[in-house]
């Protein structure tokens, strides 16, 4: 597992601005072209020697940042976190088997206690100080929202270098995080075809550029003398995107702020523990309460929320060991039928309730929600029933406050054929990628010791394993339903042939 995120303790999805339809690719700049910003005044732009420490190099590695397993920066941020006011931690920064770096405990810690406390003066928000003030200002003129504004002030900062004072924490970030946003469009389609998260990744990867490109018409190309294209770019707003997806957290005691945390962001994800930070007003810190022991040596983790593997995968490109994710899911996509002779008026119900005639819902090694359940009655429901479709749409929605729990003993038995030939056909995508995959066992944990391809192989077979494995148990379940309604009409058969042959 690859140390990629940190805890969000809600699920945290940006209200992004809608993509533009035509989008205009940054225009590439040479490597030769170089931008020095110094904190005297943000907007002067020249051009140096190449032995600079502040120079940008305008190209599509990103000139700040380190390699995820750098310790050497990882102490240069302890070092300076100490010095501005963070207490004497019980924790330090290690290489671990889990993730390349996380916080090993020092000394026993008890289950119970609190750990970090991180003053909300170590953390970055959207109120937080810009290095450059006029940029801020604009920025905030324009009603930007917290997500692309913390995207936008991570890269001002970091083009400033050491004069920024978060220059310790920009560059103990990874400078590639692990996150789909990095995957091309050529590799998810080859490796996620079979899962419903590569269209997630689409659609993130989508709306990640269409609010660049939205910042860019409307902002950046108005001021450039504050956001020059050379590091305002997409290359960097991917990066600036990718550290948020799996760093940002929500602070529920402090406002519900969306905030970074430095140090607390070095802590890795176990699916076993149910911690997660939030600030506490007694110690005035950002903390986490620990749910067991720890010996020295041994690594302290946190939860990123419950999550599926694929959502893990999504964020943090990482995914858990097969059936070690109680909260693993799999996205199983249904659909109408177009040739149903009420396929307008059910189209119709479910677009009033905010659905699609596509629709896709979470299902677990346990079962599926009962949203699927109304989504399944509606699909099969005959004509006589239009007088239910609207009660069905609103009981698919998760939007609604009507009620879910309804059955239609007459379609009961339609209905769960219905979700067995999605799961089905969701099989055998899983099944056909699987068998032409072959057989890999790589080390994921060390991702730089492998080919990109055959890292990004493997996770993309780990992840369709324990997705399918759910659909698996899915299949079970509904088959043994189907032939015990099945047996149950057959035995109800013979009892009624008995008593007319007892009649006759």
């Amino acid at each position: 597992m690859a140390e990629t995120s940190r805890s969000f303790y809600s699920t945290l999805i940006p209200n992004f601005s809608k993509p533009i339809s035509s989008i205009r690719r940054t225009t590439s700049v040479s490597p030769n072209t170089i931008l020095k910003r110094n904190s005297e005044s943000c907007s002067s732009i020249s051009t140096t020697t190449a032995n600079d420490s502040s120079i940008i190099t305008a190209n599509k590695k990103i000139p700040w940042g380190c390699d995820v397993d750098s310790l050497e920066n990882a102490s240069l941020l302890q070092s300076w976190l100490t010095e501005s006011g963070l207490p004497e931690q019980r924790m330090a920064i290690r290489k671990v088997d889990v993730g390349e770096r996380g916080l090993v405990a020092l000394k026993n810690i008890r289950k119970g206690e609190k750990l970090l406390f991180v003053p909300p003066s170590l953390v970055i928000s959207a109120d937080s100080e810009w290095s450059c003030p006029e940029a801020g200002e604009v920025l905030k003129k324009n009603s930007v929202p917290d997500w692309p504004l913390l995207a936008t002030y991570l890269i001002s900062e970091a083009s400033y270098m050491k004069s920024s004072r978060w220059s310790n924490y920009i560059s103990a970030l990874p400078r590639q995080p692990y996150s789909l946003l990095y995957w091309t469009r050529s590799e998810l389609d080859t490796y996620l075809v079979a899962s419903q998260i590569r269209e997630r990744a689409i659609e993130r990867i989508n709306n990640v550029t269409g609010t660049y490109e939205d910042l860019r018409l409307r902002i950046f190309s108005k001021y450039p003398h504050l956001f020059p294209e050379e590091v305002f770019n997409m290359e960097n707003f991917k990066w600036s995107f990718g550290i948020l997806f799996s760093r940002l957290v929500r602070l529920p005691s402090l406002e519900g702020r969306n905030a970074l945390v430095p140090w607390a962001d070095m802590l890795n994800h176990s699916c076993d523990v149910e911690t997660f930070l939030d600030y506490d007003k007694s110690s005035k810190g950002i903390v986490f309460t620990t749910d067991r022991p720890y010996q020295p040596g041994e690594q302290v983790f946190i939860s990123y929320g419950r999550k599926s593997n694929g959502e893990l995968l999504l964020s943090y490109g990482f995914v858990p060991r097969e059936g070690t994710n109680p909260s693993d899911s799999v996205e199983l996509l249904l659909s109408l039928d177009k040739s149903d002779d009420c396929y307008g008026e059910k189209v119709e119900a479910l677009k009033r309730h905010g659905l699609s005639a596509f629709q896709r819902f979470p299902v677990q090694i346990t079962g599926w929600p009962l949203e699927l359940m109304a989504y399944a009655y509606l699909a099969v429901s005959p004509p006589s029933m239009a007088g239910q479709f609207e009660e069905m749409a609103a009981a698919a929605s998760n939007k609604t406050t009507s009620k879910k729990d309804m059955r239609y003993p007459e379609l009961e038995e339609q209905a769960l054929q219905f979700i067995l030939d999605g799961c089905e056909s969701s099989i055998s995508k899983y099944t056909k990628f699987l068998q032409g995959s072959g057989s890999l066992d790589l080390d994921v944990t060390s991702p730089k010791q492998i080919n990109r391809k055959l890292f990004l192989k493997q996770l993309a077979i780990d992840l369709c394993t324990s997705e399918r494995r759910i659909l698996f148990r899915s299949q079970y379940i509904l088959r043994r339903k189907l032939r015990d309604m099945k047996s149950g009409e057959l035995q109800g058969l013979k009892i009624l042939n008995g008593f007319l042959k007892f009649f006759n």
